[in-house]
């Protein structure tokens, strides 16, 4: 860190800021983007960093907990973990450096790249530091990049070819959804690429492409590395797109902004950073206020979140190949262990791999397989399954997988047991299952958020003093980003479920050193038959894949839950069988059989 902070020196300041996120708030960031992580050693997707003139402090939450101890070195860098007691967070970081500064009478200059920041983030340190006596300080330049750029030649990062998506997998041309919307700007790159049927491949695991995109009343504006644009995709857009370079971004917004009469920008304060909003800043001061910024979700986010009925059709078909593979790799997983063969957690992610790339129109993986065995199975985010590290007798393992196929994302988890199970492991693993049922058979009327659900998935784990670290629900988006909102369902999501949108359920519990449990499905919110004319909702599932028998203590189950555990598993048998081949049908009916 001695090059940073010498070039922190040169702009005067005491820290410099270096998020998880890329210029468009990406979490999964490009080899080129991933700064933190060069710097820091650390790859969970979550978790930002602070370098001052002497210290420097990585915060996490509790999913990387674990991860951030095995991979940072503490010598150099203090791990804050968030949400526990003595931990503090950025800001009361910064906030107690800044009281330690006041002694000296002097102010804490705080550096970051503002196209790495969101709006919202940045309007928050503004009214936060405000009077604390902290600076905050935009660079032009991003220095963890110049810092790099000493050791080491980038990768390129906007370099792959763009490909398009026909209505007839997306459900809409993209001058229908145009018609829809009047937007400026769209920095969000999940945003753009369905905004435009266009998919690419610049992020790992998620099918998009480096771009900007402006959407005004009578023109819209697709900036990226014009060089990967086929003359095929230029003419599809020529009638309603202008395709521009990802370097005019600035210039092109200034354009569309500098008109004689009032102009009213939508900025989506989440999804767009604080050097679009300087820039808007900029813009409205230079016109006398001629332009009337206005805050709000941008209404983009929420129509690619409901999806269209043949949108919902696409993620059906991909689920049920994802399904199929998860499937037959826990038949392969079975009968390898009662051969008394020897695995390993890399051996679990190679099997699950190779039969997602068997399905028709596998495209890439969603994530990083994670398969974590014993005591690894409690790393929410364990993304590095070790050919060392063996399945052995009496331990969990824990296979969170997803793929990419062509128009649809899918995401799942199940956790199993090699041998037999410990009377913990069995309460534990049941009471996690039933916190997944009771959310998963829920009905529940309009207007109800995710926060509300998922405090009926922890219900049961509360009174057991329980509980875990990540939201109960993700969002999912149709061969895009596998978590997306803004629907979600976890204590922070104030956001209303509506009929379209796909959702994953995945309530845990992980022990460190003992191990971890995760049941995840994918469902697909539905209208359901109303009684009094108001609307009801409720979950359809994506996912049909079995559940470990070993691990259910049935006497727990209500009449109502074990219906639903019957049912589901009925239907896994259902769809499945007639993709199957007989041996595999008969394994299946036999981890099916209803109680």
């Amino acid at each position: 860190m001695a090059t940073l902070r010498a070039l922190m020196a040169n702009y005067d300041l005491d820290c410099y800021f270096i998020p998880a996120v890329d210029e468009h708030l990406n979490l999964s960031v490009p080899a080129a983007k991933q700064r933190r992580a060069w710097i820091s050693g650390f790859t969970g997707s979550a978790g930002d960093l602070l370098v001052g003139k002497n210290s420097a402090w990585l915060f996490v939450d509790s999913r990387y907990y674990e991860q951030a101890e095995l991979q940072v070195d503490a010598g150099l860098i203090q791990i804050s973990k968030l949400g526990l007691e003595g931990n503090l967070s950025l800001i009361e970081t910064l906030e107690k450096l800044a009281t330690e500064s006041a002694q000296k009478l002097t102010k804490i200059r705080f550096g970051f790249d503002p196209f790495t920041v969101a709006t919202e983030q940045y309007q928050n340190w503004v009214k936060k530091f405000a009077t604390v006596g902290i600076e905050l300080v935009p660079i032009p330049e991003n220095l963890a990049d110049k810092v790099r750029q000493t050791a080491e030649t980038l990768p390129a990062i906007d370099e792959s070819p763009i490909f398009s998506l026909p209505a007839s997998l997306t459900g809409e041309t993209c001058d229908e959804k145009l018609v829809r919307v009047d937007v400026l700007p769209i920095t969000n790159l999940n945003q753009i690429a369905w905004l435009f049927n266009l998919r690419g491949s610049d992020i790992p695991h998620i099918p998009i492409f480096i771009s900007y995109a402006i959407v005004t009343a009578g023109a819209a504006f697709l900036l990226t590395n014009l060089e990967r644009v086929s003359p095929e995709i230029e003419q599809e857009l020529a009638a309603a797109v202008t395709l521009l370079p990802y370097s005019d971004y600035p210039s092109t917004l200034e354009l569309c902004l500098n008109l004689p009469k009032q102009v009213r920008v939508l900025l989506d304060a989440k999804h767009s950073t604080a050097g679009t909003y300087q820039l808007l800043l900029n813009q409205q001061k230079a016109s006398e206020n001629k332009i009337e910024i206005v805050f709000q979700l941008n209404p983009v986010e929420g129509m690619k979140a409901r999806k269209n009925p043949v949108e919902i059709e696409q993620m059906k078909s991909a689920n049920f190949k994802a399904s199929r593979a998860k499937t037959l790799t826990l038949k392969w997983l079975s009968e390898q262990l009662e051969n008394g063969n020897v695995l390993t957690e890399f051996d679990v992610k190679e099997s699950i791999e190779s039969f997602y790339q068997q399905e028709a129109d596998f495209h890439i993986l969603t994530f990083r397989t994670i398969a974590g065995a014993g005591a690894n199975s409690s790393i929410v985010h364990y993304g590095t399954p070790s050919p060392e590290i063996t399945l052995k007798p009496g331990e969990l393992l824990l296979l969170d997988s997803g793929a990419q196929y062509l128009a649809g994302t899918t995401d799942d988890t199940r956790t199993m047991i090699v041998g037999e199970p410990t009377a913990q492991q069995i309460e534990h693993y049941t009471t996690v299952l039933i916190a997944h049922i009771n959310c998963a058979m829920q009905q529940f009327p309009k207007g109800t958020t995710g926060s509300q659900l998922d405090a009926i998935a922890r219900a049961v784990l509360w009174q057991q003093q329980l509980d875990y670290g990540h939201g109960t629900g993700h969002g999912v988006g149709a061969f895009l980003a596998g978590h997306e909102g803004p629907n979600g369902i976890s204590k922070f999501v104030q956001y209303p479920l509506e009929p379209g949108m796909v959702t994953s359920i995945e309530p845990g519990y992980y022990e460190p050193g003992w191990g971890g449990i995760r049941l995840e499905n994918l469902y697909v919110v539905r209208e359901m038959p109303s009684k009094n004319g108001t609307a009801w909702y409720g979950f359809e599932p994506l996912t049909y894949i079995p559940f470990e028998q070993k691990l259910i203590n049935v006497d727990r189950l209500s009449t109502t839950q074990l219906q639903w555990l019957n049912n589901y598993h009925a239907s896994v048998v259902e769809k499945l069988s007639p993709v199957l081949d007989a041996a595999t049908i008969t394994w299946l009916k036999k981890a099916c059989t209803a109680y």
